[in-house]
């Protein structure tokens, strides 16, 4: 069942995506070269507490840490461990958190220092193509809109690869609701899209192959052919007045009216 929410609830659904915006930006702040993703992850459980919320992932169906941590050829659900960080490491961060009774989720794939031209570009045509994908969340739309915003970028930017066995999901009082959100496109039209739909929009991308493997810790999925790989995420609410990326600190407001959409009055606060 797909989820509609009241703008009441929407509205709580952009305090815990502050909550996680937050939180992700103290993590950005600590990333550097000898922090291990277990570093990051008691931060981030110190900052998702001290606001009065709860991580989303730590026992979600027995999953160990707050953050998943994915370094180089991991793609997504990384769990956090002891190997310190090194320069030219490339690092997807994935942050949930529960306030209230509502949640909100987002991703961010950071460099640790310097790494090579490649790795940089195929991280901003992530980042693009996820905002295409939030631009294309218009009242009276239909989802496949998102996944072909998303893939129309991809492939614009460069030969990589669209990851096809993941992508976002349904959000609210859950972390994962109905309807699956695919980052390319389909011959079938999806639901249509209303105001109080919310939904996380992330795309992952690679360097090589889309093609992943599940490693034996029943979690961490990696590229099949090794190569390095991007993941970015934002929980976004669909408004008659446009989207509201309820996990962007100013709501999405910057990178929306640059690609000339609209957005709420609220974002903008």
């Amino acid at each position: 069942m797909i989820q509609i929410k009241s703008e009441g609830e929407i509205a709580r659904m952009r305090a815990a995506g502050l909550v996680v915006a937050e939180t992700l930006a103290a993590v950005r702040d600590a990333l550097a070269p000898g922090v291990t993703p277990r570093d990051l992850d008691a931060l981030a459980e110190r900052e998702i507490r001290s606001r009065g919320a709860v991580p989303s992932f730590l026992g979600y169906h027995g999953y160990p840490a707050t953050l998943c941590v994915s370094v180089n050829h991991e793609v997504v659900h990384g769990i956090p461990g002891r190997r310190p960080l090194r320069e030219g490491d490339l690092v997807s961060v994935d942050c949930g958190a529960v306030l209230d009774g509502w949640h909100g989720d987002s991703a961010v794939t950071l460099p640790v220092g310097e790494v090579p031209e490649e790795v940089r570009r195929m991280v901003t045509a992530c980042e693009d193509a996820m905002w295409e994908g939030i631009a294309a969340m218009r009242s009276g739309g239909r989802l496949r809109d998102v996944g072909t915003a998303i893939e129309r970028s991809v492939l614009a930017a460069g030969p990589y690869g669209i990851v096809q066995q993941y992508g976002g999901h349904g959000i609210g009082t859950e972390m994962h609701q109905d309807p699956h959100v695919l980052n390319y496109r389909t011959r079938q039209r999806g639901p249509r899209l209303v105001p109080g739909l919310a939904l996380a929009i992330e795309p992952m991308i690679t360097l090589g192959s889309p093609e992943t493997e599940l490693q034996a810790d029943g979690w961490t999925v990696t590229t099949a052919d090794g190569s390095w790989a991007a993941h970015t995420e934002h929980s976004v609410a669909v408004t008659d007045a446009g989207p509201w990326v309820l996990t962007a600190l100013d709501g999405g407001a910057d990178r929306l009216t640059r690609l000339g959409v609209a957005t709420p009055a609220s974002a903008r606060a």
